[in-house]
């Protein structure tokens, strides 16, 4: 900083030393003159001295933000790289402080998804490993924009399959998680069937075919592994349960236990298939198919309602004889008959 500012401070002290020179004042006013320029020259001293500190450390508060501000920079860049090691949820809630980077883990209901590529081993063995690189990461990269957009937290890929979850560390109800982990899933499938018409336009012969299994129970959910490295993650048999109904299901299909049907049958069409049983589950398991969405799907088709004490539910596509709907107007009469009765 220039002393300019104090020009006219200096041109007061030396005109009143000028003055004091000339004797022109009387001697009683001319000591109180010379005391009081005095202590202006000390203020004044004291105050040059000061700002003299203040730019030197205006000087190394620059230089320190300067640096402050390159190292935050470097923070940001390593954190948003950091990010994509782990799901935006647990990423958010760790850096803003709502999560402990520590080994808890607690139970809790959750919507479990797992899916993987049909015959991916016979479907990619002839492929170059350039090839299957960019199958994998177009197909991973797609899903995952799809489970973000419904708020899924991605758990991980473990070779051509994909763990998800909806219920931690957000949740918007128990219901409502399973309602949008079965519309995720609809979009994703739709979402393949664009991209096999791609992948045939650039020659692949098999195109990628997605299963996806569905289910709703407790879990364990948390952080698991040691103090050094750690994993954001779930367990327990309900996760086994959606990979073996997911192994169950037809390509391009979604296959949902009754635990998530029940939360999901307002919204969504399904066909119940017959009870089995599947490795590591002690009871029978049924298996629903997912149709579709009733908003999403040819009006008329499915005649719905869904209430206290009423649950009708008819795909007049599968009424295609008369005997079919011969009988499918019985049931409904002998319903209403004992209604009245």
């Amino acid at each position: 900083m220039s002393f300019d500012l104090f020009k006219r401070e200096e041109k007061t002290i030396a005109e009143g030393h000028a003055l004091l020179e000339t004797n022109a004042l009387p001697k009683d006013m001319q000591a109180h003159y010379e005391k009081l320029l005095k202590a202006y020259e000390k203020q004044f001293k004291s105050t040059k001295r000061l700002v003299s500190l203040s730019d030197r450390n205006e000087a190394e508060l620059n230089k320190l933000a300067s640096e402050m501000d390159q190292k935050n920079q470097m923070l940001e860049g390593l954190s948003k790289k950091l990010s994509k090691y782990l799901s935006p949820q647990i990423y958010r809630s760790i850096f803003e402080g709502d999560r402990e980077v520590s080994l808890e883990t607690k139970r809790k209901k959750l919507t479990v998804f797992f899916s993987d590529i049909k015959d991916f081993t016979s479907t990619t063995e002839n492929l170059q490993a350039e090839d299957l690189t960019y199958l994998l990461n177009k197909y991973f990269s797609e899903m995952s924009k799809i489970a973000l957009e419904y708020g899924a937290t991605i758990d991980k890929f473990i070779g051509d399959a994909i763990v998800i979850f909806f219920g931690d560390p957000e949740t918007l109800g128990v219901k409502q998680d399973a309602q949008a982990c079965v519309r995720m899933s609809i979009a994703m499938q739709r979402r393949m069937k664009g991209l096999q018409e791609i992948w045939r336009d650039k020659g692949y012969e098999k195109p990628f075919e997605m299963r996806i299994g569905i289910n709703t129970g407790f879990c364990n959910v948390g952080n698991f592994g040691s103090d050094e490295r750690m994993d954001y993650t779930i367990i327990g048999g309900e996760v086994n349960l959606a990979a073996r109904l997911e192994s169950k299901a037809d390509p391009g299909g979604i296959l949902m236990s009754y635990e998530t049907y029940a939360l999901v049958r307002e919204i969504v069409a399904a066909e119940e298939l017959e009870p089995t049983r599947v490795k590591g589950i002690q009871r029978d398991v049924r298996p629903y198919r997912v149709i579709g969405i009733y908003d999403d799907m040819e009006p008329g088709r499915f005649i719905h309602k869904d209430q206290d004490g009423l649950l009708l539910m008819m795909d007049r596509e599968k009424l295609t004889t008369n005997q079919q709907r011969h009988k499918a107007i019985a049931e409904l009469e002998a319903a209403i008959k004992i209604l009245k009765s």
